[in-house]
C-alpha cells in the first residue's frame, strides 16, 4: 500500500496545475507530424509493433473506449460523490444527482466515439474502390463497401481516417481532464476510500501512457500523414468542444473541477 501511495503521489505531482493537460495536445500533434516524417523516410526499424496483431493493439487499442469507460466510471462516481459531500456539503440525494450528472460525460464520450467511428467508415466506403483479381468468365462487379470487398478477398483502397489517432487522443485528453478532480479532493490517508481512489488513479495514468505510446506506434507504422492528422484533429476537437466549451454551460455534464481554476493551490488531495 505504501508503494501505491508513493506512486499516486508522484503521478499527482506530474499532473499538478494542469501542465500536462495543456501540453499533451501539442505533443500529440508533434508525434503525428514527426512520426509520419520518419515513416515516409523509411527510417523506422521493423518491430513487432508494426504487426496489427500485436497484443497491445488487440487487447487494448481495439477496445480502447471500453478500457477508458471501465476505469473512468468508478473513478468519476467515487471522487464526485466524495467531493460533493466533503467540499460542497451536499446531502446524499444531491450528491447522487451530481454523480449522475457528471457520469453524463461518459454518455457524451460514447456518442462521440460511435458517431465519429461511423463517419470514418462512411468516408472510407464513399471514397474507396476494390482491387480484386478478376475471375474467368465472371463479369466485373462493383463493390459498395469495404466489407463486401473483403468478403471476396479483395483490397479496399479508400481514404481511411485514422480511428486510432482519433480515439487514443480523445481518450487520453478525457482521462487527464477527469483525474484533475484530485486537485480539489481531500481524503484522509488512513481511509480505505483513499486506497480505492489511488488504485483507480494509478490505473488511469498507466492506461494514458499506453494510449500515448500506441499513438506513437500508429504515427510510425500506419496510415498516411493526412489520415493521421485528420484523426488527431477530430479527437482534439471533440475534447475541446466538450471540456473547453459545452461543459462550461449550465445544461451539460459540467467540469470535474467546478469553479476552481487549473492553477488553484487552495485544495489538496492530502491533509
Amino acid at each position: 500500500m505504501e508503494r501505491l501511495e508513493r506512486s499516486g503521489r508522484c503521478l499527482r505531482a506530474a499532473l499538478a496545475r494542469g501542465r500536462l493537460r495543456r501540453r499533451l495536445p501539442v505533443l500529440l500533434l508533434a508525434i503525428a507530424v514527426l512520426g509520419s516524417a520518419l515513416k515516409d523516410s523509411d527510417l523506422v526499424p521493423d518491430t513487432p509493433l508494426q504487426n496489427k496483431r500485436n497484443p497491445l493493439n488487440v487487447y487494448f487499442v481495439k477496445v480502447a473506449w471500453a478500457w477508458t469507460l471501465w476505469l473512468l466510471l468508478p473513478f468519476m462516481a467515487v471522487t464526485t460523490y466524495e467531493l460533493a459531500r466533503s467540499k460542497f456539503l451536499y446531502g446524499r440525494t444531491k450528491s447522487v444527482l451530481l454523480v449522475l450528472r457528471r457520469l453524463g460525460a461518459l454518455l457524451v464520450g460514447t456518442a462521440v466515439w460511435y458517431v465519429c467511428t461511423e463517419l470514418f467508415i462512411y468516408v472510407e466506403n464513399l471514397t474507396g474502390e476494390c482491387s480484386l483479381q478478376g475471375k474467368p468468365r465472371q463479369p466485373p462487379r462493383l463493390y459498395a463497401s469495404k466489407r463486401e470487398c473483403h468478403q471476396d478477398s479483395g483490397v479496399w483502397n479508400g481514404f481511411d481516417i485514422s480511428g486510432h489517432c482519433f480515439l487514443l487522443s480523445y481518450c487520453a485528453m478525457m482521462i487527464l481532464e477527469e483525474v484533475a478532480v484530485l486537485e480539489a479532493l481531500s481524503v484522509d490517508r488512513s481511509s480505505k476510500l483513499r486506497v480505492v481512489i489511488n488504485v483507480l488513479f494509478v490505473s488511469l495514468c498507466f492506461l494514458t501512457v499506453i494510449w500515448v505510446f500506441m499513438f506513437l506506434c500508429t504515427a510510425l507504422y500506419f496510415h498516411d500523414f493526412s489520415q493521421k492528422l485528420l484523426g488527431v484533429l477530430i479527437g482534439l476537437s471533440a475534447w475541446y468542444g466538450t471540456y473547453r466549451f459545452w461543459y462550461l454551460k449550465p445544461f451539460s455534464p459540467g467540469l470535474p473541477l467546478p469553479n476552481i481554476p487549473l492553477s488553484s493551490k487552495k485544495y489538496s488531495y492530502s491533509r
